[in-house]
């Protein structure tokens, strides 16, 4: 009889709202604002605020705008750098 399988525990990444503005290449105002209009996920700990990192991401990619500053000025602006040019 096989031992019953365990769904790993998925491991959440949080950020805090100055890390989020400088990944995505905005202003904190920015991120202050997607959190009082609840369009991210995120926990208070000692009265500050840790943002869902998947939540922001999906958050950034419907924000025409946002994407284009992360793109621009953000973490995108070195992905180019990071591809992996194929081995085939």
């Amino acid at each position: 009889m096989n031992p019953p399988t365990t769904v790993p525990e998925q491991t959440i990444i949080r950020v805090s709202v100055s890390e989020a503005a400088r990944l995505f290449g905005i202003s904190q105002q920015t991120v202050r604002r997607a959190l009082k209009n609840n369009a991210i996920s995120f926990i208070v700990i000692g009265n500050r605020y840790k943002i869902d990192f998947a939540s922001l991401v999906t958050w950034s990619q419907s924000k025409i705008t946002v994407k284009n500053k992360m793109n621009g000025n953000g973490i995108g602006q070195f992905v180019a750098k990071w591809r992996i040019p194929s081995t085939s």
